[in-house]
């Protein structure tokens, strides 16, 4: 039994799942918005189930996209091409 919490919390989010195909792969993402993340959205890689909060200081930062979703660096360029239109 857990005796204590560090929080338990539900939140009514904003939900978008977008599939599309770049030259150098195919990518399937969830981008969830929430208040929870001070602005950030969580993107999920489906594909590779890893995913981080990024907002768009997150995708100045060279090499992060890259890391955070598990893709190579052409692969986390059109990534974050996608990203840089929807993540304001």
């Amino acid at each position: 039994m857990i005796d204590f919490y560090l929080y338990d919390d539900t939140e009514d989010t904003q939900t978008r799942f977008v599939g599309f195909v770049g030259e150098h792969g195919r990518y399937d993402l969830a981008i969830i918005k929430s208040d929870r993340y001070f602005g950030k959205s969580l993107v999920l890689n489906t594909q590779s189930s890893k995913f981080g909060i990024i907002g768009p200081d997150d995708l100045e930062e060279e090499g992060y996209i890259a890391h955070i979703l598990g893709l190579d660096d052409d692969e986390a360029g059109e990534v974050e091409g996608f990203l840089n239109e929807i993540i304001v």
